[in-house]
């Protein structure tokens, strides 16, 4: 008897760890409705006209597998759009961070980042009680908790694309109409003649208002009601343009301008040089110069690949390459 109760007491041993492996493993597989990189996007870009939240943690583990949390400046779609998916479900918030588990400790920043640009009442909660899941980032979940960890609406929208892009996934996981302002209120550097990167937010911002609100009609009307919200009048006037070219599907004339804007800034000398390489990449992935938004999942174009939705992302540009069959 106690030879047979030792041999079980192994037997357990063995199985238990083995079962364990075999269901994290089964968890860390892309889900079949994500076959793809490009089926994660194309699910974003239509979560508003449908939502699905409970698919939010297999989206997550498949955004892991196929890449699109590599890189944290290329990333910031995805990081919005969790963090508005999270903002807009508050009772299973929770829930449904816990299915992301286990997570990689190179994607746990991604989450880290949604759960504090969710702007939930109780982020820092909800953020606290999962630190012991993620050892290796305690450093940055007490920057957040009790450093100088900046939320969304907090963050300078001239630090760079990613704040731009994360404001776009917040938007397409959430409709929030204050997303859309702050996007909007970027217009306003239009006019700016000294600072590049502001320049090039704005040129950014006014390029993706356009071609997302030619397909979505609500985000249209939003950008209509921000006629009388935006206080400053050079942001009012470029938003006129933008309502006109999205209601006649005339985008090309943003795009043209900003193609004018590079080609100055590129002879103005020891500023715009030194700033060259980053417009090269906004040019490429966030503009898309040479892209012509047509659908969805978009197309190529003279060789360069559509965002989805005419986001920001260069996740999604790189994704969204049509593949051969």
């Amino acid at each position: 008897m106690r030879g047979w109760a030792r041999s079980l007491a192994v037997l357990l041993l063995i199985l238990v760890p083995a079962a364990a492996d075999a269901a994290a493993k089964k968890a860390r597989e892309p889900a079949k409705a994500f076959e793809r990189a490009e089926s994660v996007l194309k699910w974003i870009n239509g979560y508003r006209g449908e939502p699905e939240p409970a698919k939010l943690p297999a989206a997550v583990r498949a955004m892991g597998e196929y890449g699109l949390l590599r890189e944290l400046d290329q990333a910031g779609l995805q990081v919005g759009f969790i963090a508005g998916v999270l903002a807009t479900n508050p009772d299973d918030a929770a829930r449904l961070i816990a299915q992301m588990f286990p997570m990689p400790p190179e994607d746990q920043v991604i989450l880290i980042k949604a759960i504090a640009f969710s702007g939930l009442p109780n982020w820092k909660a909800v953020l606290s009680a999962f630190a012991e899941r993620m050892p290796a980032r305690q450093v940055l979940i007490d920057k957040y908790l009790f450093g100088d960890g900046k939320t969304l609406f907090e963050l300078p929208l001239d630090e760079g694309s990613f704040v731009l892009d994360s404001h776009w996934g917040y938007y397409f996981g959430s409709g929030s109409e204050a997303a859309v302002g702050r996007i909007v209120s970027a217009l306003a550097w239009m006019s700016e003649g000294d600072s590049v990167d502001r320049l090039t937010i704005a040129a950014m911002a006014k390029w993706t208002l356009a071609s997302n609100a030619t397909r979505d009609k609500d985000l249209l009307d939003t950008l209509k009601g921000q006629m009388n919200v935006q206080e400053s009048d050079v942001a009012r006037r470029h938003l006129r343009e933008v309502i006109l070219a999205a209601e006649t599907f005339e985008t090309a004339k943003i795009r043209r301008d900003a193609v004018a804007a590079i080609d100055q800034l590129k002879a103005r000398g020891p500023e715009s040089a030194r700033n060259y390489a980053w417009w090269g990449q906004a040019g490429q992935t966030v503009l898309a110069l040479g892209c012509v938004a047509a659908s969805a999942m978009g197309q190529v174009q003279l060789g360069i690949p559509c965002v989805v939705g005419g986001a920001v992302s260069t996740a999604a540009l790189k994704y969204l390459a049509p593949t051969t069959p």
